[in-house]
């Protein structure tokens, strides 16, 4: 028997490769990520349940409607939070946090401001509650209250929805030491609430990377970097990097993800000494 109403459509098997070429082009052009062909499986699997639900039987059509008018703007967005990859989780490379947990400690009685932190690509916010957590933690040993914001940042609004609630699934938390899972979260049946005094810490705010000139933040004291560059192209990366150099503070802490980008120098940075972390302090003047 077969299904009734728009599950009864079906979308074309496979797109042909001039329509996957236009899919390729629409992601870079407006993202700037590219979408390779071992990932086409994903690209259509995505589509495919995205169509169903409009009652669109095939690719060009749901294409035209993405690029035509507001409406088109409205679905993309849509589109978007189902193409962007939100796989994380709390402290997920745990070098760079030991890393930041040094660099806070070291940098404490250098600047009587509060901590300025930058999670860029927070996807969900496990990363930028990380960073809240490492300063918090930092702040409860040494006995010395800094103060400290972070700034999390990423195209999707669907997941900055999610960073803004604060509640997670415990296997997220599982890199975490118990006593930071006791301290910092809450458990209740949709999950693990993370405190609220932390999340008044965190700032979440939608940023296309393509974009990134006309992001305000400046003077950043921290700003992480981590399994977001892949995606795009060399060149694209090595320009991402330079504009966040542009962003830190002197002294400020940049840290990237290891592997995501190779041979790539600032004037005004120096690489940090760790053989476990991509890492860049930003010179003094």
């Amino acid at each position: 028997m077969q299904p009734s109403g728009v599950w009864a459509l079906k979308p074309s098997a496979d797109m042909t490769a001039e329509e996957f070429h236009d899919w390729q082009a629409l992601l870079e052009r407006r993202t700037g990520q590219v979408l390779n062909e071992q990932r086409r499986s994903f690209l259509l699997t995505h589509l495919n349940s995205r169509m169903r639900e409009l009652g669109i039987g095939d690719y060009q059509g749901y294409y035209q409607q993405l690029i035509s008018g507001p409406r088109g703007a409205v679905e993309w967005s849509r589109l978007l939070d189902r193409l962007t990859v939100q796989e994380t989780r709390f402290y997920r490379h745990l070098p760079s946090f030991e890393l930041l947990d040094r660099y806070l400690q070291q940098h404490l009685a250098q600047k009587a401001a509060p901590w300025a932190l930058w999670s860029m690509g927070c996807a969900s916010g496990e990363e930028a509650y990380s960073l809240a957590i490492a300063a918090a933690e930092v702040e409860r040993r040494t006995g010395h209250t800094q103060g400290f914001g972070v700034i999390a940042t990423d195209i999707s609004l669907g997941a900055l929805a999610k960073a803004r609630e604060g509640v997670f699934d415990p296997r997220r938390l599982q890199a975490l030491e118990p006593e930071l899972r006791d301290r910092y979260f809450t458990a209740e049946p949709r999950g693990q609430r993370i405190h609220p005094d932390l999340v008044a810490r965190v700032c979440c705010a939608r940023l296309n990377v393509l974009d990134l000139d006309l992001a305000p933040w400046t003077g950043m004291d921290v700003i992480f970097c981590q399994n977001l560059l892949i995606y795009f192209r060399r060149w694209r990366r090595r320009d991402i990097l330079n504009r966040l150099a542009e962003r830190l503070a002197p002294g400020g802490l940049l840290v990237v993800g290891v592997g995501e980008v190779s041979g790539w120098q600032h004037p005004d940075l120096e690489p940090v000494a760790d053989e476990g972390v991509l890492a860049f302090t930003r010179k003094r003047l």
